[in-house]
Parts: C-alpha cells; sequence; structure tokens
C-alpha cells in the first residue's frame, strides 16, 4: 500500500512463506474445504479465480503447476496413492481427521501463485487503511464518502472456519482452520475491532503497528523521540523565517 520497490515486496512475501508457510487458498476459497468429496468445487466471489464452479481436477492443477500428485478422480470418489514417501505418509496418517484437500495442501508438490499472495496482503492493506482513515478524517469526509468507505468494508470477508463445541472444564467453542489464510483473517478481523489495543499507524514511520493503549499514536519511543525533534526544528526554521521577514 505504501508502494515499496516490488523486489522489496517480493522479499518480504518470501520470508513470511518460509517462516509461516503458505496460505493454503487451495481450502480458503472454495465454500468447503472437504470439495474433495464433490465433482465440481464452488467458489465465492474472490480476487484471483473468477469461475463460480469448476471441475475438482482443474482446480487442483492451479495449485500442483509443477509436480502432480498421484491421485485419480472418478466422479465423488477420490483416489491418492502416498505408498512410496514416508514422509508424506507420516503426515497423511497425523491429519487424518481433516479434510483430504488440507492434507494436500502440505505436501512438497504444493503451490501458490506469486501474485496471489500479494493481492492477499494488499486487500488487507487496504481494508485497515480505509477503516483507519474512516474515523481519523470523518469529520472532513462527506456522506457519498463515507457511504462508499462503508461499502468498501461490507465487502471485506470470506468463508468463515467451521467450529465444534467440546465438552471441556466447560462447553468450549473449537475452531478449525482449515487455512492459514482463514487463521490470519479472522484474528485480523478482532484485531481490527479491538477497543482496548487496536490497530494503528504510527504518526511518524506510517508503519501499522498494535497500540498498548487506545491513544497511543506512535509505535516506539524512539518514533515518538524523532517526530517531536522534527516538530521542534520545524517550529524553530519557521520562527527564523518570521523573523527574517520583519527585518
Amino acid at each position: 500500500m505504501s508502494k515499496k520497490p516490488d523486489a522489496e515486496i517480493q522479499k518480504a512475501i518470501q520470508q513470511f512463506a518460509v517462516k509461516y508457510g503458505l496460505f493454503g487458498l487451495m481450502t480458503a476459497l472454495p465454500t468447503m474445504p472437504n470439495f474433495m468429496e464433490y465433482e465440481a468445487v464452488y467458489l465465492p466471489k474472490n480476487h484471483f479465480i473468477k469461475e463460480e464452479t469448476m471441475s475438482t481436477e482443474k482446480y487442483l492443477a492451479l495449485f500442483f503447476p509443477f509436480d502432480k500428485l498421484d491421485v485419480i478422480k472418478r466422479g465423488i470418489e477420490s483416489m491418492w496413492n502416498i505408498q512410496n514417501d514416508r514422509v508424506m505418509m507420516a503426515l497423511a496418517l497425523t491429519m487424518t481427521d481433516k479434510p483430504m484437500a488440507v492434507n494436500m495442501s502440505f505436501q512438497r508438490e504444493y503451490a501458490e501463485r506469486y501474485e496471489w499472495m500479494k493481492q492477499q496482503f494488499i486487500d488487507w492493506a487496504f481494508t485497515y487503511i480505509n477503516s483507519f482513515l474512516y474515523y481519523e478524517d470523518y469529520d472532513t469526509l462527506n456522506d457519498e464518502t463515507r457511504q462508499m468507505m462503508q461499502q468498501s468494508m461490507a465487502a471485506f470477508g470470506g468463508i468463515a472456519p467451521t467450529y465444534h463445541i467440546a465438552l471441556l472444564d466447560k462447553p468450549t467453542i473449537i475452531w478449525e482452520f482449515h487455512s492459514l489464510m482463514l487463521g490470519v483473517q479472522m484474528m485480523f478481523s478482532f484485531m481490527l475491532t479491538d477497543s482496548e489495543n487496536p490497530i494503528k499507524l504510527c504518526r511518524h514511520c506510517t508503519k501499522a503497528f498494535v497500540a498498548s493503549r487506545p491513544s497511543a499514536v506512535f509505535c516506539s519511543p524512539q518514533c515518538k523521540n524523532k517526530h517531536n525533534v522534527y516538530k521542534s526544528r520545524a517550529r524553530k526554521n519557521s520562527s527564523d523565517r518570521e523573523a527574517q521577514d520583519n527585518d
């Protein structure tokens, strides 16, 4: 959103993927993560795939563009052969309670397009900036602009994670995130609506940060000090210019 050089953006996204993994878009985008049990994949509106429905085979090809998995699809039946790969067999056994597609998204052959990952980060950044400016500039906005920003926020969202209720010490909601993207999306939504520790833009460096209190405007003491120094210098330069003009 701050128009960093493409090389810098690409490096940051690569570092994110190395540290946290890919988004898991294959299971995050469809209306349900267990789409392997159906002949077709159904998709809500999104920025990546324009079709509202496509065959399961065609959909899988989007995420396995290099090495194909040994998967046979016949109607609603799916067969996946991983007998010759011990690591993948161990992973499959670990995730036996997950939908087949979730397991597949953890395979080494799985891939996601860089442009799609980049677009997702842009969407999150736009959502935050839109929300921040709406309240920051509220008094200066006309009704039409406010309505447009409200509509932009209304478009934010996606497939919600599923959940079940476990009988622990008390009835407890257990969220089932079938992708990293859904986990990030939901946590981001909670942070965006948090009144105690809101996300803000630093008044000095303009980076987003989680505020320790609602009134915080700087991301660190260093930025606060730098901002005050620059502000003091600006006032001094202004006073010097006024003195020269008076002379």
